[in-house]
């Protein structure tokens, strides 16, 4: 409807326009009214050194408690569970959908290996390939190729191509990842199988999945009375190239590591991301992934928020999967490749203009739970997008233009001191990243040298000068282009590990 569309465009201008006002309004005011900026700035610096001493002790007890579930036996523990609400142990089907584009056998291969690998039977487990129309026939010639070899491995291996140009859709992961789970529902209607018996983990295409986690999985699903009203979310880590990656790659996806850590440990602000898992049967009740919207991991859960009014959530499970670092064998490449990425997890923000409009027809949530839930959307991403800015790049402004009558002040001369503490602070909190990051890492490959474990200590002495110039950029980036109107396309990471020279099929055809 226009109303819609009016109050769309609204609200996808609304974060932008309060990054740029706050940027643009503190970077003038710094020369007319440096006192007031100074203000600004110790204020933001006193509450920012109070959000990482919060922060970092959710990151050390989200740590603590992952160490704890990640080496139980998950599955002893499911056989040991009673029917409950109808449901056993024995009713529960697994189905793992990979949505690709030109990944390859190099990626793909450790992706399904790593199913091969886990503790859960495999002859409840279903395997969708579902690969695009426009990626050309090689990448269905290594689908098929994937299916003869590992279709033994699993109860089914489905493979399907998603088809270039359906009305409706916009090239994003989402309208894949629909036309598989739709394959799905085909077979699963000829098996006579019911939907709720039926958990769907939508993995990317390097995604590989711990051990113990369908066991977790199939443990919290079994014991949740509300099931089908929640998501389950895994620990992302970047781990699958992490040895052979650069630097600047390895220390920006740490860092997201760590904050999906944290936000295990706020389930106000939860939402699903990346690889997750949820009731098949909830899925199709609420139709499937967005096929127009780039941040479908996440606009998932909102459609389901939406659609329950407001009885959904998404459940931590203490486990992890592994995915690649974004990263090229050149610096500059890779700093390219990283921000492009960032940039694509950023337009997150199209699911505030989303959510509101949502909200306005929806009467059955409280209102009070609409005005919390829009605010904390629009204050991760107006924090993303200024803070990094304000503390490296506006905080020095007021001493640099204030003069010396300025610095005379009690405020210009606490200034700095705040700042310090700030940075001390900074310190303690890279301590803690780095201790958990070293305790994360897998084992050294054999072509890596061992004095590359001091890299991984050390590197994180870089963080700061990397957070400073890649930590709020792409998040301004995409807030500007929704403000303006300029709508950001899928950017698919290329994701490459092999060896010149290496197989990773067991048999050519």
């Amino acid at each position: 409807m226009k109303k819609d569309r009016f109050y769309r465009r609204l609200f996808e201008i609304i974060p932008g326009l309060l990054t740029w006002t706050t940027l643009g309004g503190l970077f003038i005011l710094a020369f007319i009214k440096p006192l007031w900026v100074a203000i600004f700035v110790i204020t933001f610096d006193l509450y920012w050194v109070i959000r990482m001493t919060y922060l970092s002790i959710l990151l050390v007890f989200a740590y603590q408690r992952l160490s704890k579930e990640r080496t139980k036996d998950w599955l002893a523990l499911c056989r040991s569970l009673p029917k409950t609400d109808g449901l056993e142990f024995k009713d529960i089907y697994h189905a793992v959908l990979f949505p690709a584009y030109k990944e390859g056998a190099d990626v793909l291969v450790p992706s399904i290996e790593a199913l091969e690998n886990t503790n859960y039977p495999k002859d409840r487990m279903i395997v969708i390939l579902s690969v695009e129309e426009r990626a050309g026939d090689e990448a269905w010639k290594n689908a098929e190729r994937l299916k003869r070899q590992y279709e033994k491995s699993f109860w089914q291996f489905i493979i399907t191509r998603h088809p270039d140009g359906l009305p409706g859709e916009v090239k994003v992961k989402g309208a894949n990842a629909t036309w598989g789970a739709k394959a799905l529902k085909d077979f699963l209607d000829r098996s006579k199988i019911d939907y709720e018996h039926v958990i769907i983990s939508c993995f990317d295409a390097d995604t590989c999945a711990d051990k113990e986690y369908f066991g977790c999985l199939t443990y919290h699903y079994m014991t949740n009375h509300d099931r089908t009203r929640s998501s389950y979310q895994p620990i992302p880590v970047y781990n699958n190239n992490i040895w052979h990656a650069r630097t600047v790659g390895r220390i920006l996806e740490l860092g997201s590591s760590f904050m999906q850590m944290i936000e295990t440990m706020r389930q106000e602000k939860f939402v699903t991301f990346s690889s997750h898992s949820m009731s098949f049967k909830t899925l199709v009740e609420v139709g499937y992934w967005p096929v127009n919207m780039i941040s479908d991991d996440s606009a998932i859960y909102w459609k389901c928020f939406i659609h329950f009014n407001g009885h959904y959530s998404v459940i931590p499970i203490y486990v992890t999967v592994s995915m690649d670092v974004a990263t090229e064998k050149k610096i500059l490449p890779t700093i390219i490749k990283q921000y492009k990425q960032k940039r694509r997890w950023a337009w997150g923000v199209e699911n505030f203009p989303y959510v509101a409009v949502s909200f306005m027809h929806n009467k059955k949530i409280p209102l009070i739970t609409k005005i919390r839930r829009l605010l904390n959307i629009l204050e991760n991403h107006y924090t993303w997008a200024v803070w990094a800015v304000i503390i490296t790049f506006i905080a020095p402004l007021p001493l640099i233009f204030g003069g010396w009558i300025f610095r005379q002040t009690a405020i210009g001369y606490n200034l700095p001191s705040v700042s310090a503490a700030l940075f001390n602070m900074s310190f303690f909190t890279m301590f803690i990243c780095m201790f958990i990051s070293i305790k994360l890492l897998p084992a050294r490959p054999a072509d890596v040298k061992p004095q590359k474990r001091l890299v991984m200590y050390t590197q994180w002495l870089l963080a700061p000068i990397v957070v400073a110039f890649l930590g709020s950029t792409p998040a301004i980036d995409a807030q500007t282009r929704l403000m303006l109107g300029r709508y950001m396309h899928f950017h698919v990471t290329e994701k490459k590990r092999h060896k010149p020279g290496e197989k990773y099929l067991r048999s050519q055809p």
